[in-house]
């Protein structure tokens, strides 16, 4: 067994790590803050030395998309890495490969926008990420890590996702995580799949005449209403089937709390310090961390809820998955919104201060 080594690095670093150690085939990407460091990582690790890893900086956003498009309709593994108005410009790409059932990742390491915005972090990409982005009745499976071990940890199971549902699979990190530094355990080495593993694996695959099968077909375009309309159902069963069985979530301190705090990815770990800060005054608070985005847990939200006077939505945006837990309470009980915009990451006694005047004043 390989020896754990704990190893401090940034969130961007340990992508790039885990990737090489996850025995990913290849990744095709372009520069942007604050994300830079996952292709510069690469450059440094050299894995096309050692693994046989393609790694390739591309002309653009447009061209790494479907690049990505690509080599995982060959079955690849393999992956893309942006910030938020790079991500932008791929959204045709992974549309494309919804409507195809192309598994690949993405990494979207948010920024604040709207338009060129600022190299801050931001969590404002929510809504492009969660309501597929695109054009098209589609879902892209959303992981939000709040930590760098998480970013290295996330990487193998996003593919597993993608492969698993022959899905797009997004890690919504920030600029906070991506740049920030913590103690990681890195993944262990595995070896790329074989072709024959990959065969295996992937019968749908673009990958020749290999047995004297009949070639597949990879598109997401039919000319034909009705036969659309049917793989358009197809896409919405296999969207069930992943919301029943891939949800995700995290809470802490919540069977005796009063209050509920929802927050995702960095904005979560502020919300933790204050709602340790909240409980030092008195007030009984927990918080419910979704690690999936989409699918969203709306039916553990809304059981948790149950007994709470309140929810205080966290987020570094002017109010998205507040939306969601509104839906998922249905009006049961209030849902209060907190966040800042422009890059500016919230401190955790602003969080104090809007649970005060938000709910428990009320």
């Amino acid at each position: 067994m390989e020896k754990q080594e704990v190893t401090l690095m940034k969130g961007n670093e340990a992508i790039a790590h885990a990737a090489v150690r996850c025995g990913v085939d290849g990744f095709f990407g372009y520069p942007i803050t604050p994300q830079t460091e996952i292709i510069e990582t690469l450059s440094l690790l050299k894995p096309w030395e050692t693994t046989g890893m393609v790694v390739v900086q591309a002309e653009s956003e447009v061209a790494s998309i479907n690049m990505v498009y690509g080599a995982a309709g060959a079955g690849k593994r393999v992956f893309t890495t942006s910030s938020s108005p790079g991500v932008a410009l791929m959204q045709e790409g992974i549309s494309y490969m919804a409507g195809a059932e192309v598994p690949g990742v993405i990494v979207n390491v948010q920024r604040g926008g709207p338009g060129l915005g600022t190299i801050q972090p931001s969590q404002s990409d929510y809504f492009q990420a969660t309501r597929g982005g695109g054009n098209g009745d589609y879902n892209v499976i959303v992981l939000a890590p709040s930590s760098v071990q998480e970013m290295a940890d996330f990487m193998d199971l996003a593919f597993t996702l993608a492969f698993r549902y022959r899905n797009p699979a997004m890690i919504l990190s920030d600029g906070v995580i991506g740049q920030m530094m913590e103690k990681v355990v890195l993944p262990p080495m595995k070896p790329r799949r074989t072709e024959e593993e990959i065969k295996k694996e992937c019968p749908w695959a673009t990958m020749g005449r290999f047995g004297g099968r009949q070639p597949n077909v990879i598109t997401s375009l039919e000319l034909e209403s009705e036969v659309m309309e049917l793989r358009n159902i197809a896409l919405q069963d296999k969207y069930r089937q992943i919301e029943e069985a891939e949800v995700r979530f995290e809470t802490q301190q919540l069977d005796d709390a009063e209050y509920m705090i929802v927050a995702f990815g960095s904005a979560a770990r502020i919300a933790e310090k204050g709602m340790k800060s909240a409980r030092k005054r008195g007030m009984k608070v927990g918080l419910f961390r979704p690690i999936t985005l989409w699918p969203f847990p709306k039916k553990q939200i809304a059981e948790l809820a149950k007994g709470k006077k309140g929810i205080l939505v966290v987020e570094i945006n002017a109010g998205q998955m507040v939306q969601d837990v509104r839906l998922a309470i249905n009006g049961k009980l209030p849902v209060e919104h907190f966040g800042r915009l422009g890059g500016i990451v919230p401190d955790p006694e602003e969080i104090v201060t809007a649970l005060e005047t938000k709910l428990v004043k009320e």
